[in-house]
């Protein structure tokens, strides 16, 4: 079993920044993939970012040149700087591990809103 936890979400205005953190726990072999999703209200919880152990990363047209993911393997986490934020980007962040005999594991979610 994998526990998955997200943290560094709140309230920022239109053109500032945060960074997302998430770390996996548990009975890890490896960790081939590690990506940020979101979901807004009312929408389907849609694909961010994410990067594989190799650090070959695949972006949302939507945030492209704006998010950076990152991960560090041996801390079993995985970074989402999030730069020149848009209202648009107002949603749940989750993050999704994808292991070895787990499969994915998702977290509980980080709330990221983007208000003046």
């Amino acid at each position: 079993q994998v526990k998955v936890v997200e943290s560094g979400g709140g309230l920022v205005q239109p053109g500032g920044s945060l960074r997302l953190s998430c770390a996996a726990f548990g009975n890890i072999f490896s960790i081939y993939i590690m990506g940020w999703y979101r979901q807004a209200p009312g929408k389907q919880r849609d694909l961010v970012a994410t990067i594989t152990r190799a650090a070959n990363t695949h972006y949302a047209d939507s945030v492209k040149g704006r998010f950076t993911i990152s991960r560090d393997n041996a801390k079993n986490t995985v970074y989402l700087q999030m730069n020149n934020l848009k209202p648009e980007d107002t949603a749940v962040y989750y993050c999704a591990v994808d292991s070895t005999g787990v499969g994915r594991s998702w977290g509980q979610g980080t709330a990221v809103t983007v208000s003046s």
